[in-house]
């Protein structure tokens, strides 16, 4: 048999699609993702957060509410003139072009804070450093502008001043000494021009000082994000209190930022205020840090405090019968952790008061009244000359002629050497032994081999440092 075909009707093919599109249409609706819509009937992922969570978040909320008025976003401005056409365009041009002035102008982003209701700022120094053109933008986005009011480079505090036109919202400083690690810290500011950012974190550290930074430096570290135009913005406590100024960040590191303590920052601010510049006291002796040999040889259990090595005549700590060797404890109460700490107290106590110095003297300690005088400029002395050798603990010393020996030599791989120790030093003591010359040099260090230490007391310079090491 022989099959036959028949063609088919077009109405039967058009039935048979439609069957098989609306198949299709049947499948789709069934593989069509269903959209979750957060309503009322329906329960978020966590129904119920840790309380504690809760306020926290709320606690932030708060805080960012609260004090972002106070935030300004500041640009300044600082214009470079002179030609940059180039050589090619004067070979061309001749002297047409050649005179006319050309200027350029560089703006850089930063943040401050409002500290008065009639429109004091504070922020940081190197914010507004050179600049020619100052515009403060307020938090309701209103530009005003803002003129310097004084600025301090060694601690890097400046105070602006804007002329508002109404009161404005001003920050609430609170005490920067009573901060302990692990408290919240929260940073506001305009980080890559990015306005009136928050960034949450602890405080990491307080008292950082030997940072490199400044000259007076008691900065409190954060893992809050600082990052560039965070400058000048504030960090807060959990009360929304301004605790510092956000200054500087590690760059090759991560959560490592740097700000100014607050009650650092208001004593200058009212000295920029009241009188545009910074006065700062003086006591009037150089000091140095302590090694632990000589925190050992002079008594002391820990490396704190600041070592004496320079009494200035006619200088308040002379005055106080302060003398060479004396290891510094305390000032007005507070310890002296190190140089650095010392630098600060002193330069933080206003000129003409009377403080309490605390000192270790031959094991024992004592305390001075010692009245702090304002700052001047330091004179420096004349270097001394050097002539004639001899020989002892590692090193050849010639008779200077000022009295004394001066080191000639260091052996490289001696201890004096490994301390510090460098040809040019003039030897004032050794082990608290005054060495007038040779002999008596000598005899000192014959001494002193016998002992755990060597002391040496040196000139430098115009400097006198102490160097420790094994005898």
């Amino acid at each position: 048999m022989r099959s036959i075909s028949r063609p088919v009707s077009s109405g039967i093919l058009l039935l048979i699609l439609i069957l098989s599109l609306a198949g299709c249409e049947d499948r789709r609706n069934e593989t069509q993702l269903q959209i979750s819509v957060r309503t009322a009937e329906v329960d978020p992922p966590v129904k119920t957060p840790p309380p504690e969570l809760v306020t926290t978040q709320a606690a932030f909320i708060e805080v960012s509410t609260k004090v972002t008025p106070s935030v300004v976003n500041i640009r300044a401005a600082r214009i470079s003139r002179g030609s940059e056409l180039g050589p090619l365009f004067d070979d061309f041009f001749g002297d047409l072009f050649r005179n006319l002035p050309q200027e350029r102008k560089a703006q850089s982003l930063g943040s401050g804070f409002i500290i008065s209701e009639d429109g004091y700022i504070l922020t940081n120094e190197h914010v507004v450093m050179g600049a020619e053109e100052i515009k403060v933008k307020l938090s309701n986005q209103r530009v005003y502008d803002g003129k310097v009011v004084g600025i301090d480079p060694s601690t890097d505090v400046a105070v602006l001043k804007i002329e508002p036109d109404d009161s404005l919202a001003a920050a609430v400083l609170g005490d920067s000494d009573a901060l302990q690690v692990g408290q919240w810290a929260l940073a506001i500011g305009n980080p890559f021009g990015l306005d009136r950012t928050l960034t949450v974190g602890v405080i990491s550290a307080t008292g950082r000082a030997n940072v490199g930074i400044e000259d007076y430096e008691d900065f409190i570290q954060t893992d809050a994000s600082i990052n560039p135009g965070n400058s000048g913005g504030p960090l807060l406590n959990m009360y929304g209190e301004v605790v510092g100024i956000n200054t500087a960040i590690v760059a090759t590191g991560q959560g490592i930022g740097f700000a100014i303590p607050i009650n650092l920052a208001k004593l200058i601010a009212d000295q920029l205020i009241e009188k545009g510049e910074v006065t700062r006291g003086w006591l009037g002796v150089s000091i140095q840090p302590l090694t632990p040999e000589l925190a050992e040889s002079f008594g002391l259990d820990r490396m704190t405090g600041a070592l004496v090595n320079q009494v200035l005549p006619g200088g308040p700590a002379e005055k106080a019968g302060v003398r060479r060797g004396d290891v510094l404890l305390t000032l007005d109460g507070r310890e002296v952790r190190g140089v650095r700490a010392l630098q600060l107290l002193v330069a933080s106590t206003p000129a003409g008061k009377t403080v309490d110095l605390e000192i270790l003297r031959n094991g024992k300690r004592q305390n001075l009244p010692v009245t702090v005088v304002a700052q001047e400029p330091e004179e420096r002395a004349a270097e001394p000359a050097s002539v004639g050798k001899g020989v002892g603990l590692g090193l050849v010393v010639a008779p200077a002629e000022e009295g004394g020996v001066r080191v000639e030599e260091v052996d490289p791989g001696s201890a004096a050497a490994a301390a510090g120790v460098r040809p040019g030093d003039h030897v004032l003591s050794l082990n608290k032994q005054e060495v007038k010359d040779l002999a008596s040099f000598n005899k000192a260090a014959k001494e002193a081999v016998k002992g755990k230490n060597v002391v040496l007391l040196l000139r430098r310079g115009d400097t006198t440092l102490y160097l420790a090491f094994p005898a």
